[in-house]
């Protein structure tokens, strides 16, 4: 798997985390709620991926800039790599948290009213409610139900 990939995941868990938090709490009515649980989960990532970042940087950077032998070659691998670090950056900070928004406010929130459980756990736990009691007869091992 990817940097990019695995850093994004690491950015829609603390997404989640901080709008579940607000959910729990009660705290998410409004789009600006939803906003402010974006943001709190995003800042938590800035450092981690600010440090990420500037590690392969540095490490990218002197090949980039290197004269010696074999450099030609060094540098075409180098060069994707520093603008896939790049790339992943703004994707992860500035992208990944807008397009979060957009979904759970289109289709999770439904125009402000959070919605604890999907209308298909809801069918499911209805449907199993109508099933007789399972729970007053036990299995004997062999095929014999004792009561």
């Amino acid at each position: 798997m990817g940097l990019d990939a695995e850093t994004g995941v690491f950015m829609l868990l603390f997404l989640d985390l901080a709008y579940d938090d607000r959910v729990r709490k009660g705290q998410m009515r409004t789009y600006k709620d939803l906003e402010e649980a974006i943001m709190h989960g995003a800042v938590k990532r800035i450092r981690p991926k600010m440090m990420t970042v500037t590690a392969m940087f540095m490490g990218l950077l002197p090949i980039m800039w290197s004269l010696g032998a074999g450099a030609d070659m060094m540098k075409r691998v180098a060069a994707p790599m520093v603008g896939g670090v790049f790339t992943s950056f703004i994707l992860e900070l500035l992208v990944y948290p807008v397009l979060y928004s957009i979904w759970k406010w289109r289709f999770v929130m439904k125009e402000g009213s959070v919605i604890p459980q999907p209308k298909e756990f809801v069918r499911t736990v209805r449907r199993l409610a109508r099933l007789p009691a399972l729970h007053k007869t036990r299995s004997a091992g062999c095929g014999v139900t004792v009561p």
